[in-house]
């Protein structure tokens, strides 16, 4: 059966599907938003504090580092305090995975090649089959090996993916295949092109991602750009947002870089204008202030917050709630669509807060489902009410 809307519609490459802990990756999977702290992981307290954020911001996956004896000392504490898999970033020192693995790590991010003969890969394997990790191949421009940067010059799509397929070969040796795969570079061009590449030799799940991408913002450009231009391609089966922020807002960008596709639904679905002197009240500080106080609404929906009625009613029509700026500190409320009731801006910011909450609670019940503005009339009809 077609789609209604083809335009809006994304073909998934065909992948296999592994499992990372208690979440699928691959094949029909929904693409999982990953994160990594940056505490030390020898002070377990602070780490589990900051798991628990991300896990609260809607991380479905977080990697710890694990770069010292110390820091695999107690790492079964972290692994069983997470209520989400915990993947333990490996670098050279085999002999951490296999710790890592033994306290309950449930993918171990490796490079084959980085530690160590075929002998320490097989012991690397063994841990793995034995507690049931998988393993993440990460590949990065930053890092290749010298004989293929000797090979082609320079960081190039093909020694990325050349990179990616001989530490395959290694796990394959082993008849080791629960692995998914990373080909990153801080240079979109080169990203995208060796993702490209790579999906085409490969079935196994890719994570995707812009590696040192930035700050907030010069971040989430880069990586929206990169990653969302895969992601609608089809290409990407979990992902994560490197930036030199806080690892809840690599989460926060990531769900919304889904959404934005449709690929992701978590959350209220904020549709806001930039405002202008039309406006009739202060638009930014008031969309500031509704996603910090519907933070923690989990539920999908969507909100419209626009100044004016130019293009208000209109972007009203297509969300559950949304709110228009009138004259004389007077504004119009809309629900599923359709123009409901006032509101005064002294009392518009609570108003809304508790709508947002009270619709939420109602889908949540099933009493109510979230408002599709293409539904059929009955359809319609049956969400209103």
């Amino acid at each position: 059966m077609s789609s209604i809307r083809p335009w809006r519609d994304i073909e998934r490459r065909k992948s296999r599907q592994i499992m990372i802990g208690k979440v699928p990756v691959g094949g029909d999977a929904p693409i999982s938003v990953q994160t990594m702290t940056n505490t030390p992981t020898e002070d377990v307290g602070a780490t589990i504090d900051q798991i628990r954020r991300c896990e609260e911001a809607g991380a479905d996956i977080i990697r710890v580092s694990c770069p010292t004896e110390e820091a695999t000392r107690h790492f079964d504490k972290i692994t069983r305090a997470a209520e989400v898999p915990i993947v333990a970033d490996i670098h050279f020192h085999y002999k951490r995975a296999l710790e890592a693995a033994d306290k309950g790590a449930a993918c171990l991010r490796i490079n084959p090649g980085n530690i160590g003969s075929s002998q320490r890969v097989a012991e690397v394997v063994r841990a793995a089959k034995a507690n049931g990790c998988a393993i993440r191949i990460g590949v990065n421009a930053g890092s290749l090996e010298k004989d293929l940067l000797e090979k082609y010059g320079e960081p190039c799509p093909e020694a990325l993916i050349e990179s990616a397929l001989d530490h395959i070969k290694l796990l394959q040796d082993h008849d080791f295949h629960d692995f998914k795969v990373a080909v990153k570079a801080s240079g979109v061009f080169l990203a995208v092109a060796a993702y490209h590449g790579l999906a085409e030799a490969v079935d196994c799940p890719l994570h995707l991602g812009i590696t040192e991408a930035g700050g907030l913002i010069g971040g989430t450009v880069k990586s929206s750009i990169g990653m969302g231009s895969l992601l609608w391609a089809g290409i990407g089966d979990t992902i994560r947002v490197s930036l030199s922020a806080e690892p809840e807002q690599e989460v926060k960008v990531g769900f919304e870089m889904l959404k934005a596709l449709g690929l992701r639904t978590r959350g209220v679905r904020v549709v806001s204008c930039p405002s202008c002197s039309r406006q009739g009240f202060d638009v930014i500080r008031t969309v500031e202030a509704l996603e910090k106080r519907l933070e923690h609404i989990k539920t999908p929906m969507s909100l419209s917050v626009l100044g004016c009625v130019v293009n208000g009613p209109g972007e009203a029509r297509e969300t559950d709630i949304g709110l228009t700026g009138g004259g004389n500190g007077k504004h119009m409320v809309y629900l599923s669509g359709v123009t409901d009731h006032t509101v005064q801006s002294e009392d518009m910011l609570e108003h809304i807060v508790r709508l947002v909450e009270a619709k939420a609670a109602q889908i949540e019940a099933g009493e109510q489902v979230a408002f599709d503005p293409h539904a059929s009339p009955i359809q319609a009809v049956e969400a209103a009410e």
